[in-house]
């Protein structure tokens, strides 16, 4: 992959996790450490109960990004293949920026209900009455099952790198740049609570998405129009 793609994925997830991140999942984060965390415990151990809740998220995310990356490898057969793959991807990328900035449902749309279904509430309770720390790695992962948009772009994006290997760097990415925001709720709730610092955020990730999008069709164009670039050459 180029330096620059990397750059570009560290910016949106870092930025974005101030806006969409702490909305999202903020609430399970408050939850846990209102129920699970002892606020005499020392801090190191609360430390560790949310790095091992982040680590869960970023497992289930790099699991994800595998997978997305074996579908794009196998839709891909041909360097026309992976242009199309991309402009496709491109085009999502677009959709999913501009739903971000609140202009198109597109997330909205193909968003579900998972998180309201009996299994999810049930799991999520029964690890949430449990204070182990196999139960904050657990959660974690429980919540990267979670629909989210901001989960969607980079899994589109994943699924556009046509490699397994990459699709799951891709996601893990993704889930080490949510971390500060995220580990450190707990300690700026009053930031987190402040609903313009948060909608600056979020307007900022949305334009970089979509301006990644727009290059990411740039970039399957040129293997239509190149046919002799390789897949290679995209992902170095």
């Amino acid at each position: 992959m180029e330096s620059v793609n990397i750059i570009t994925i560290i910016s949106i997830a870092f930025i974005g996790s101030f806006g969409h991140c702490i909305g999202m999942c903020g609430g399970i984060v408050m939850a846990y450490t209102t129920k699970m965390i002892n606020p005499d415990a020392p801090k190191i151990s609360q430390g560790v109960a949310h790095l091992l809740y982040s680590f869960g998220r970023i497992s289930t995310y790099t699991l994800l990004g595998a997978i997305f990356g074996y579908l794009g490898g196998v839709i891909t057969y041909s360097n026309t293949a992976n242009g199309f793959l991309l402009i496709f991807a491109g085009f999502a990328m677009v959709l999913a920026g501009l739903s971000l900035l609140g202009k198109f449902k597109f997330l909205t749309i193909i968003e579900h209900s998972f998180s309201s279904s009996k299994i999810y509430k049930k799991t999520f309770h029964t690890i949430l009455n449990s204070q182990s720390n196999l139960s904050f790695y657990s959660l974690g992962m429980l919540n990267g099952l979670l629909p989210c948009g901001f989960v969607y772009f980079f899994a589109i994006t994943a699924a556009s790198t046509a490699s397994p290997f990459y699709g799951a760097f891709v996601m893990f990415i993704f889930g080490m740049s949510t971390m500060p925001a995220m580990f450190s709720l707990g300690f700026i709730t009053s930031l987190a609570r402040a609903t313009k610092f948060r909608s600056i955020m979020m307007s900022i990730a949305s334009i970089t998405v979509l301006f990644y999008g727009i290059f990411t069709i740039y970039n399957g164009y040129s293997y239509i129009d190149k046919p002799e670039k390789t897949l290679t050459d995209c992902h170095k």
